[in-house]
């Protein structure tokens, strides 16, 4: 059974369950602020929980793929939304600060990017 580790704590759950439906069953949220309260309810639309993971997660959604490419996250900016990412295994997973949980600390990038990112005041 993967065991999730999230904010100090280890979450076990069944293999191919999605990470957004196992953090909050578990009493942890993958939303910042507001958007504990105003988020799609795991459609993939609004991004709002966005969250870095290690680990084996399944690929990334056409959903998931299309909302990261737009502001204020960056397509190369190594983030997953937890409302369309299916546990496979153990993973490690990191919520930034910002309404999107878009601000990723410089030299804290979850994969790296070749192209050019935005500046901080902006992520």
């Amino acid at each position: 059974m993967p065991t999730i580790e999230f904010r100090g704590r280890e979450i076990e759950c069944e293999r191919g369950r999605i990470l957004r439906d196992v953090l909050l069953e578990a009493g942890e949220s993958p939303h910042n602020g507001r958007a504990n309260w105003l988020n799609c309810r795991g459609h993939g639309t609004c991004g709002t929980c966005a969250v870095a993971i290690e680990g084996d997660a399944s690929e990334p959604t056409a959903a998931e793929r299309r909302r990261l490419s737009l502001p204020p996250h960056d397509p190369d900016g190594g983030l997953r939304l937890s409302c369309q990412t299916r546990v496979d295994g153990d993973l490690e997973v990191r919520k930034y600060d910002g309404l999107w949980g878009q601000r990723v600390p410089d030299g804290d990038a979850p994969a790296a990017s070749d192209g050019p990112t935005a500046p901080a005041d902006e992520r």
